[in-house]
């Protein structure tokens, strides 16, 4: 019985989210409001799926899918483009992450009076920016190459990143959670400064098991010849959760890692295959865009699922009860916290340029993703955190990712204008060539 209603749920929800992205696409509107309402029509207010049941099968898809979304992700980074901007991607990355996740849960923690430990939990959640929602409209409203590109690459590390922070908001609050690493570090150092430490040690050691598996990935594709369907996307997917899973059992991030495992594919050209021949180099082209292209179609999937499943499990009366609570804190999010956390920016960005950047940082599928995780800790933790900061946490995520998506899609146009970051497609093309023309004269 439970078997058809799994089932039933998982076509609904695909049915639903297929009539959303039409929807999305003739109205010009963000998918990601689209997706969550769609979800609370189908869960709280017609109950065609019980609250329960989505909230159990979201917690399957939240794995699944943030897996596949940041290896794919992690293709779309040039390592180029990384090398250009590495200060500032550093900066959003590392202490621009941090600091909104900490001034986030203070605001969190002054409107709603909670602990500081459960703020910097919210914070934490909601510190990732999605920039998907912006790439359409970045389309339509050009702005400068550099900025669009810091605004997208930001998001590709602090996804991982921001589930790191997660964890150790977690194991900060709940003891034990992180494993006898986070309790050797918090036990000689302290909770906050161990914390940190763990943080650090967390991210290198992903990084470094992304780089050694992201190698020995594409060796692997060229040494046995793995290039055409389904062998090469059977494989990519198999190297992904590889990632994870190894990451996981390390005591590192299993996101990360995949992540950056997706990195080095997506970068192969800077790997030591040169000694191969320009065939066998050709066809590991393809069989990367192949790859890519079958991973997208999963994150897309992925991304309904996630979205819509989350909608679905909503408590309404938690939502309409910390609505006014939970808009102050998207407010303090948007307006206070990502904006002092970005001020290092002024050292290589314009005041118009850093504020552009600023105010554009909308939350999406890792925050919401991460929701409901609160809850899943109450129940499994009663002692650390109970149900009722589980339900308000997740009813503020889904406030702020709502509230920044909708306001920060409307007024990108505006600023664009009032801020004078908009690049024509010519000012674009001839900015290209007076580059060109520079690391000639270099060269």
């Amino acid at each position: 019985m439970i078997e058809s209603a799994i089932a039933e749920s998982l076509f609904l929800v695909l049915f639903i989210g297929v009539i959303s992205m039409l929807i999305s696409r003739r109205t010009g509107i963000s998918y990601v409001p689209i997706f969550i309402v769609a979800g609370l029509v189908i869960g709280p207010l017609l109950k065609l799926i019980p609250r329960d049941l989505a909230h159990e099968i979201f917690d399957f898809i939240r794995i699944f899918g943030l897996v596949i979304i940041l290896f794919t992700e992690g293709h779309n980074l040039s390592l180029k483009i990384l090398r250009r901007h590495m200060k500032t991607i550093v900066t959003l990355d590392t202490v621009g992450l941090l600091f909104t996740a900490i001034i986030a849960g203070f605001v969190f923690e002054l409107v709603f009076h909670s602990s500081f430990l459960l703020g910097f939990l919210f914070g934490s959640i909601i510190g990732a920016t999605d920039p998907a929602t912006l790439i359409p409209l970045f389309r339509q409203y050009q702005v400068k190459q550099d900025i669009e590109t810091i605004i997208v690459t930001e998001s590709i590390f602090n996804d991982p990143l921001g589930i790191v922070l997660t964890l150790v908001a977690i194991s900060m609050l709940v003891p034990g959670y992180g494993g006898g690493v986070f309790s050797l570090f918090s036990s000689k150092l302290g909770l906050y400064a161990g914390g940190v430490v763990y943080f650090l040690y967390n991210v290198s050691l992903s990084i470094g098991l992304g780089i050694l598996l992201g190698i020995l990935g594409a060796w692997f594709i060229v040494r046995f010849e793995i290039f055409d369907f389904p062998e090469i996307e059977a494989f990519s997917l198999a190297l992904a959760f590889l990632g994870f899973f190894a990451g996981e059992r390390l005591s590192a991030s299993g996101y990360l890692v995949a992540t950056v495992t997706g990195i080095m594919l997506g970068n192969y050209k800077v790997l030591k295959l040169r000694k191969r021949n320009i065939r066998i180099l050709k066809r590991l082209q393809k069989a990367i865009e192949k790859e890519v292209h079958f991973n997208d179609t999963l994150a897309a999937l992925a991304t309904i699922f996630i979205f819509i499943l989350l909608g679905a499990e909503m408590n309404l009366k938690v939502i309409f009860d910390n609505l006014g609570k939970g808009l102050l804190v998207a407010l303090g999010v948007m307006l206070l916290a990502r904006p002092i956390a970005l001020l290092p920016l002024l050292k290589w960005w314009s005041p118009r340029e850093y504020l552009f950047i600023a105010l554009e940082g909308p939350r999406g599928v890792v925050p919401s993703a991460l929701a409901s995780l609160p809850i899943t800790l109450a129940m499994k933790y009663k002692n650390s955190i109970s149900l009722y900061w589980g339900e308000v946490i997740m009813a503020s995520v889904i406030i702020t990712v709502l509230t920044s998506v909708i306001v920060e899609t409307l007024w990108l146009p505006f600023l664009r204008d009032k801020l004078g970051v908009s690049e024509t497609p010519e000012e674009r093309l001839k900015r290209k060539e007076v580059e060109k023309e520079r690391r000639k004269a270099k060269g």
